[in-house]
């Protein structure tokens, strides 16, 4: 066989070898909230309601006392 100038015995056979080599490829870790921004806004409307019905509370106790 005859040998062409500047082809690899592969193509001059007709031949086509692929090397697929399987590997990992790692990205970025993707954080996650602990908490659900829905969760949080619950938590926070609580925390306002709570502190509101101390305040009334208290106002209530300076009342009665002042009387």
């Amino acid at each position: 066989m005859p040998k062409a100038a500047g082809k690899t015995p592969g193509e001059l056979s007709g031949q086509l070898s692929v090397e697929d080599i399987t590997t990992m490829v790692l990205c970025k870790p993707k954080l996650l909230p602990l908490k659900s921004l829905t969760l949080e806004k619950l938590e926070k409307m609580q925390q306002a309601a709570q502190d509101t019905i101390r305040q009334q509370e208290m106002a209530e106790k300076e009342r009665q006392i002042t009387h």
